[in-house]
């Protein structure tokens, strides 16, 4: 029974967060004057435990972070509420004869460094209440009479037994600094006013709620632009991840299989020529294809003196008014040629990978297979597509979310090129081949709508994260791996 408690507390976070406050509860009733006296003394349990110097060392942050939140955290704190309510202004003093600044409210300082400090005071309450486990659990070694630990031999257990606990520290204080505070501040943002008419320090924004997802979903007067904007940028990002990912996975597995074939010549040689295409930089390859295949580059020159552009025309697949073929000017070419770059610089990573994978292949299986009259064809459906999928089904989840945020095809491709004539896209600062990042970019860049790239990019986690437990759910429900054992 014990052992099935241990196994919840582990896999359940809210027992675990529930047995953490009993425990300081059980220290504190079970404790001695100086467990008491820790609440108010951090320090006091170990000097009753004479470790002198670990008592000074949690004393004197008891003192740093009591000074850091009467001094810093309650500035900031207390007008969290209203993220300020003194505008900037130039006042003229007529004692210097000069226009000066009053002590205006910036309101983006307040909003990061509010919840910073939020974020600081937090992580010490919870040190302080371990504080009062761990002196209780040295009260409970002196009453046993077992050996309680000098400040040296508590620093080599740092280095020795606890150096897991060391080594994860600074990892752990940079995903705190670098991952939660910037992502708890962009998605606060997005319940605030925070956009080109609302910039710190020239004037204040404030908190409104639902009303930017409101908006992102279609209501209000503007909400209409952005609500069409997002219904189409959202059903491209998906069309997109998906293309991107089986185009790339499905060709470079095809194009694995015809090179690692018993029939096919000079494999190293076709290896070669195509991991060339891995070496030579992904922006490189872009910005060149965006340069031949631009309305007066090398392939519209070409094509026009062949004959095709004016042939193209005549079929219907370029506009009338058009003298050139829009390869990333008109939504279908656009996104058409996203989707072949994407495979011209794709598959070869992709065809590494399933090389790998298809030299692992049991060569049992295929040999199973012939002697039961399968065919080339049927041996590649019943055996080399099944052991694919099984072994790189967890790459072809990060791939599929690696696409649905990828920034670089996308922006080198179109950035500057391709224009948008629909009127609702373009008042949402959105176009046809946009994904739901890109979108999010020009917003901040260009538009200085941080509120909106904000929501977005709520949104865009949200997706992210159900793709990817929709997707784990399924790979674990469907391990198949009894299958391939021999």
């Amino acid at each position: 029974m014990t052992g099935t408690l241990a196994r919840v507390e582990k896999i359940n976070p809210f027992v675990s967060f529930l047995n953490f406050f009993r425990g300081v509860a059980v220290a504190f009733a079970k404790g001695d004057f100086f467990v008491k006296l820790s609440v108010l003394i951090m320090g006091a349990g170990y000097f009753r435990r004479k470790q002198i110097i670990k008592g000074i060392l949690v004393t004197l942050f008891q003192v740093v972070i009591i000074l850091f939140a009467i001094t810093f955290a309650a500035h900031y704190i207390e007008r969290l509420p209203t993220l300020g309510t003194v505008e900037f202004e130039t006042v003229f003093n007529p004692a210097t004869m000069r226009n000066e600044v009053n002590d205006f409210d910036h309101s983006f300082l307040i909003l990061l460094f509010g919840i910073s400090s939020i974020i600081v005071l937090l992580a010490a309450f919870f040190i302080y209440l371990r504080n009062i486990i761990n002196v209780h659990a040295l009260q409970v070694k002196a009453e046993k009479g077992e050996h309680i630990p000098t400040f040296i031999e508590d620093v080599k257990s740092a280095g020795d037994k606890r150096f897991h606990i060391t080594l994860l520290s600074l990892p752990c204080l940079g995903v705190v600094i670098f991952t939660i505070i910037p992502l708890t501040v962009l998605i606060a943002v997005a319940f605030t006013s925070y956009d080109q008419h609302h910039m710190p320090p020239a004037s204040l924004f404030t908190w409104v709620g639902l009303s930017n997802f409101r908006e992102l979903f279609g209501g209000g007067a503007v909400g209409a632009n952005f609500g069409y904007a997002f219904g189409r940028v959202l059903s491209w990002t998906l069309i997109w991840a998906f293309l991107a990912t089986f185009s790339n996975f499905f060709l470079g597995m095809f194009l694995a299989s015809f090179i690692n074939n018993d029939k096919t010549k000079l494999k190293r040689m076709w290896r070669t020529i195509f991991v060339v295409t891995i070496a030579v930089p992904q922006f490189v390859t872009l910005l060149v294809i965006r340069s031949l295949f631009a309305q007066t580059g090398f392939v519209n020159f070409f094509a026009s003196d062949i004959g095709l552009t004016q042939w193209l025309i005549d079929i219907g697949l370029v506009p009338q008014h058009l003298t050139f073929i829009p390869f990333f000017n008109h939504p279908m070419w656009a996104r058409a040629m996203i989707v072949l770059t994407n495979i011209w610089i794709g598959v070869p990573f992709t065809m590494l990978i399933a090389t790998g994978v298809l030299m692992n292949i049991p060569k049992d299986l295929y040999e199973s297979a012939r002697i039961d009259g399968a065919s080339p064809f049927k041996q590649f459906i019943y055996i080399t597509m099944p052991y694919m999928l099984f072994v790189t089904a967890p790459f072809l989840v990060t791939q599929v979310i690696h696409n649905f945020n990828n920034f670089n095809v996308i922006f080198l491709l179109t950035n500057d090129v391709y224009r948008t004539t629909d009127l609702a896209m373009s008042r949402a600062n959105a176009n046809e081949v946009d994904l739901l990042v890109t979108w999010l970019y020009r917003l901040t860049q260009d538009q200085w709508n941080y509120r909106m790239a904000s929501t977005i990019g709520i949104m865009v986690f949200i997706v992210c994260a159900i793709i990817t437990l929709v997707a784990f759910n399924v790979i674990i429900n469907r391990n198949k791996e009894d299958k391939f054992q021999l």
